[in-house]
């Protein structure tokens, strides 16, 4: 399966948090982009992992992330 994650750099560049769209709560963070992506990979197995052994549906992406900057 695949997810779409979204890389956040921290304001004082510390590192990334990485957000899951498709997986509600499903957060992580690392200190360089590989980390992180790494990091994402295996916070998404444990969330899939934990859904399955509670009975739950795994989710999938139906529709695209858009992602978008709009100006104010």
């Amino acid at each position: 399966m695949e997810y779409t994650i979204i890389l956040d750099p921290d304001d004082e560049g510390s590192g990334y948090t990485v957000l899951v769209p498709a997986l509600p709560g499903c957060v992580t963070q690392g200190r360089t982009r590989e980390e992180a992506i790494t990091r994402a990979k295996e916070a998404i197995a444990v969330y899939i992992e934990s859904l399955k052994a509670d009975g739950e549906p795994v989710p999938r992406e139906s529709q695209p992330i858009e992602v978008l900057k709009v100006a104010v």
